[in-house]
């Protein structure tokens, strides 16, 4: 049986890492930082966190509001597809400086992609 993509990104610690670098850049691109202005950063973190680890197959630690529940408040704030796709390219790159092999690069944005629609309520 194959390992989940969970362990293959390397667990925890990689987790915990991306999603710490992700935020960083999130929250100071001009596209998408209004979205998180009055939001408890560290209680987003840990919460992206645990959502990732179930997501990426990891064990079931996440219990928070689905998706669609999460963004709607953003989505009437204007939150569209061009901000999904600048948070999508901080992934990327979150994860290219990490020095993630380009398979599980393709692996984790094709998994995040499937979310689009939740995501933006459509």
């Amino acid at each position: 049986m194959s390992e989940d993509l969970f362990t293959r990104l390397g667990g925890h610690a990689a987790i915990n890492t991306a999603v710490e670098i992700f935020y960083s850049k999130v929250i100071r691109d001009p596209h998408v930082k209004m979205f998180f202005e009055g939001v408890d950063i560290n209680q987003q973190i840990e919460k992206q966190k645990g959502f990732l680890i179930v997501a990426f197959g990891g064990a079931a630690c996440y219990s928070g509001k689905d998706l669609r529940g999460a963004h709607a408040s953003l989505v009437e704030r204007g939150l569209v597809s061009s901000h999904f796709d600048s948070v999508m390219q901080h992934l990327r790159s979150t994860l290219e400086d990490m020095n993630v092999e380009k398979s599980l690069i393709d692996e984790v944005l094709k998994i995040v992609e499937q979310t689009r629609h939740e995501v933006l309520g459509r």
